[in-house]
Formats: C-alpha cells, sequence, structure tokens
C-alpha cells in the first residue's frame, strides 16, 4: 500500500469556476461524476470491504462543488450526501484496497472543501450568512462584501534521529503499541523549521538541529497538509508533556525497522504504509 491522497489525476481549471455556464455544460454531460459526502463518510455502492464511491449522473443539486476534470476530461463534482445514503467511511475505503489511489486522493480534496463549506456558513468579519461562489472555492458575504476562502492547516510531522536511533511518541488514544513520529500544527508567524523545533522541545525536551525535507501528503480529517521532515537531534535527555503525549522513547534502527514490518517481540508498530509517518521511518533507517 503507498501513500494516499496524494496521486490525484484533476486539473482543477481554476479559469472555469468563474464560468458558471461552461460549469453547467460540463455538469450536464452523461460521463460527469459526482461524488456525495457527509462528514468523513462518502456514499457508496454496497458496504464493507468491497463498497467503492459511487458516482451519480442525475440532475444537479443546490452547493455542488466543482472539483475539476481528470485526465480523460471528464468533469468532477462533489456535493453533501442525504441522511437516507448509504455510506462507508473514508479510511474504510483507503484501507480496503477496492478503491484505486487516483480517487482516493479526488476523495480527499471533496472531503476537504465540503466540510470548510459545512461550518462556514456564516460570514467571520460581521455573521451574516455568506453564498458559495467561484464553483464552491469561494463564499461571499452580501452583507459586509467579505470574502472567505477554503483553508488548509499546515502540519509538521518529522522523524527525529541520533545515530542510528529514533524518537517517537504514542497518544493515549492509539492503538495499543502503536508508536508514530512526533507531529504539530504550524503556528503563526512561524516558520516550518521553527515549528519542529518548538514541537519537539514541547512534547519531548529534545533540541532539533539540522532538518531535512521528505515529502508532504494532504490528510483530509478535516483538511491538512502533512509536511514530512527528519530533524537531527542536539540533545538526547527525554521530558515527555503528558498533557500532549502519552510516551516518547529512543528506539533503535533494529527495532524501527520491525516496527515497519509488524515483526517486534514486544508487539510495538508503526503507522500503516498509507500515513506519511511510515514514509519517514522508513526515510530514517534505509
Amino acid at each position: 500500500m503507498s501513500l494516499a491522497y496524494v496521486t490525484s489525476p484533476l486539473d482543477r481549471a481554476h479559469l472555469l469556476r468563474l464560468k458558471p455556464e461552461e460549469l453547467l455544460r460540463l455538469r450536464q454531460r452523461r460521463d460527469c461524476r459526482v461524488l456525495r459526502v457527509r462528514g468523513d463518510l462518502v456514499e457508496t455502492q454496497g458496504a464493507g470491504d468491497a463498497s467503492t464511491p459511487l458516482h451519480h449522473a442525475g440532475p444537479a443539486s443546490d452547493g455542488e462543488i466543482f472539483l475539476g476534470l481528470d485526465d480523460g476530461g471528464i468533469p468532477w463534482f462533489v456535493a453533501s450526501a442525504p441522511e437516507t445514503a448509504v455510506v462507508t467511511p473514508l479510511r474504510a475505503l483507503m484501507l480496503s484496497g477496492a478503491t484505486d489511489a487516483a480517487e482516493l486522493s479526488i476523495l480527499a480534496q471533496a472531503r476537504s472543501v465540503l466540510h470548510w463549506h459545512e461550518r462556514h456558513g456564516f460570514c467571520a468579519n460581521c455573521g451574516a450568512k455568506t453564498e458559495m461562489q467561484d464553483a464552491g472555492y469561494r463564499r461571499h458575504c452580501t452583507a459586509c462584501a467579505a470574502d472567505h476562502f477554503p483553508r488548509t492547516d499546515p502540519v509538521v510531522i518529522m522523524a527525529v534521529t541520533d545515530g542510528d536511533k529514533v524518537l517517537l511518541g504514542r497518544q493515549s488514544s492509539w492503538a495499543a503499541g502503536m508508536f508514530s513520529a512526533l507531529a504539530g500544527f504550524v503556528e503563526p508567524g512561524e516558520t516550518i523549521e521553527q515549528a519542529v523545533r518548538r514541537e519537539v522541545f514541547e512534547e519531548a525536551g529534545i533540541r532539533v538541529g539540522e532538518i531535512t525535507y521528505v515529502a508532504s501528503q494532504p490528510w483530509p480529517f478535516p483538511s491538512s497538509l502533512m509536511i514530512g521532515l527528519i530533524g537531527r537531534a542536539e540533545t538526547r535527555d527525554i521530558t515527555i508533556d503528558t498533557s500532549e503525549i502519552e510516551d516518547v522513547r529512543w528506539f533503535s534502527r533494529q527495532d524501527v525497522l520491525q516496527m515497519l514490518d509488524r515483526s517486534h517481540a514486544g508487539g510495538l508498530h508503526a503507522s500503516h504504509p498509507y500515513a506519511i509517518a511510515h514514509l519517514l521511518l522508513k526515510t530514517a533507517v534505509a
């Protein structure tokens, strides 16, 4: 299983967002694909491991959002799934393997932008009701003329190394035995490097020096961008912030390799391969 949500085939065709007549023509095409999403749930054909996203091609409904054109020129939209729909969690679709990587990436975009609309129906400036514009990529307040745009929250996630040791932590809400890379949101006025050093020191009391970028991953729960990095530790003594994290430890390279392939004698394991944390640990011990 490869990294999830990173292989979208869509041309987001931003200029089409300003052409409602052209979008209507695209929406009326018989091959148009409309996904329906509610929270973390996707409307599917059937349920269980064999379920796959359902594509609608019927009449348009209010509030549909244009996602883009795929590499075959087929238009994709997303709308809210009704309460009566048969739905499957997006995470379950990812784990089952029944939905291809490209469509999972489209679903990540769909879930994130729809979630933003569900929570921004009123103007943060004056409190008046806002209306959707630009095919779903802007909300406009007719009362004070403020415009609001979908946001993505940057998150740093880092494997911190010291020679052949890797620093990993776990939260109490995670599955028993799971350890992963430390992570945290980038705060206002902060660089990526500053965020890495602050988060690692806050959670583990470790000072980080050199930082190397590895990869990024959209994470649609609800709308984050995971920025994957490897940091080199300058200190080794751990001081855990138990208000944020349950445990932090140094692990040997051999431990990490066994955690990645789930052969660790102590039953410890890393994140699933779909998560960027898995890639970071593989990179750190390569």
